[in-house]
């Protein structure tokens, strides 16, 4: 048998084609695992309501009166209106479940039992299903019913503490962190309750709760404070793991970021800044020694590097396989060459904006990679599409329209 010529073959399906994700969610975490899982095949179906879009279409800079966060966070989604709470909205919701795989949800506690779409209600039509409940705290324990957000959650799990300066308060981060790593975490949750789906042949429910993601990204602080009593304090940017460790600014006004995790990389960079005396002192000989002796370290490396400007820090540290990074913004992000080089930020054609510039797909699978087929739409412009795919009529979509579901 010939093989298929290459330059003609049709391209690989990508790799979750055939997978329904129906995304309920709003803000921010659940979301955007429906969108990991859109942008490598995955039919995702975003259900608003009919008069309250997704409030993310209003987070942020728009232009034209499009929002931009939108657009990212709603890639690859086909957009459906729907009122849960109305009669129409409940059994049309039980119709599009019937068809689906996933179900991305993020209202507290009790909400969907209160339109009688629970679990129990769920399942009975699809026994495959996989639920993804998100919500700040969980669906059980003294906190449940609270509203939950991501700021929360960064305050809670120990996070802000961490983080600024000693003699500062604690800091929050300016973006939103803890419902990213929920949203990268309620995606990895879904595609492990698929894989147990695909032994076992029964769906089953997916709790995740904003304040642990988060916490456990944190590492080992849990087990250091049960077997130590050890609570790390806030230490800026240095670490109390290694040193010299941090961001220095250079002879042209510009900063970079230095790491000696590794003790060849810390031996390297005090022989590049002058100072290989330091290498015979016995606490140098391990991560917590140097980190104990910070101020001798960072006034050896943030001397040399303010003598310098940042084009020559960046090639001697290269030269010496030494570990540095400019600390860059957005702009310095677009035009980084590694970034250019991996296609890590895209430009997707979009009907109402034109081209536009975002983050690709997260990760480059060889033979079958992701892709980002269209920007996020505009609220509800795949309704008649999606609901005529399940059989409903005109007729059908105009009652539904009468009684406010759709």
């Amino acid at each position: 048998m010939t093989p298929p010529d290459p330059a003609t073959a049709a391209p690989p399906a990508p790799p979750l084609t055939g997978l329904r994700v129906l995304d309920l969610a709003t803000l921010f975490a659940g979301p955007l695992a429906a969108t990991l899982l859109g942008d490598f095949g995955a039919d995702v179906v975003k259900i608003e309501h009919p008069r309250k879009p997704d409030p993310s279409r209003g987070h942020g800079p728009s232009k034209d009166g499009v929002g931009l966060w939108w657009k990212v966070l709603g890639r690859n989604k086909r957009t459906v209106t729907l009122d849960l709470s109305t009669p129409g909205g409940r059994t049309t919701l039980l119709r599009l479940v019937r068809t689906a795989d996933v179900v991305v949800e993020n209202f507290r506690p009790g909400t969907l039992e209160k339109w009688d779409l629970g679990w129990p209600e769920l399942s009975a039509v699809n026994p495959w299903l996989v639920l993804a409940r998100v919500t700040g705290f969980g669906q059980f324990g003294p906190y449940a019913h609270r509203p939950g957000f991501g700021t929360l959650a960064e305050a809670m799990s120990g996070f802000a503490a961490l983080t600024g300066e000693p003699d500062a308060p604690p800091t929050l981060p300016p973006f939103g962190l803890a419902d990213s790593i929920a949203g990268l975490t309620t995606a990895y949750a879904i595609m492990t309750a698929l894989a147990a789906r695909d032994r076992t042949g029964e769906g089953q429910v997916v709790d995740m709760a904003l304040i642990e993601p988060i916490l456990a990204v944190l590492g080992p602080h849990p087990t250091w404070y049960d077997q130590l009593g050890h609570v790390q304090p806030r230490t800026g940017n240095r670490s109390q793991n290694n040193a010299p460790r941090g961001t220095y600014r250079t002879a042209d006004g510009t900063w970079v970021a230095v790491s000696t995790s590794a003790q060849s990389i810390a031996e390297r960079v005090m022989v590049l800044v002058g100072r290989p005396d330091l290498i015979d002192a016995p606490w140098f000989a391990t991560g917590e020694g140097r980190a104990r002796h910070a101020d001798v370290l960072d006034e050896a490396v943030g001397g040399w590097i303010a003598r310098h400007t940042r084009a020559d820090v960046l090639a001697a540290f290269e030269k010496a396989e030494a570990a540095v990074a400019p600390v860059q913004d957005v702009r310095d992000v677009m035009e980084d060459p590694q970034y250019q080089a991996l296609a890590t930020v895209t430009t997707v054609d979009d009907p109402e904006l034109g081209a536009l510039r975002m983050q690709n797909v997260l990760f480059r699978l060889s033979a079958t990679p992701g892709s980002i087929r269209w920007a996020g739409r505009p609220h509800g412009a795949d309704t008649e599409e999606v609901l005529t795919e399940l059989g409903l009529t005109p007729a059908d979509l105009a009652k539904l329209r009468s009684e406010g579901a759709l």
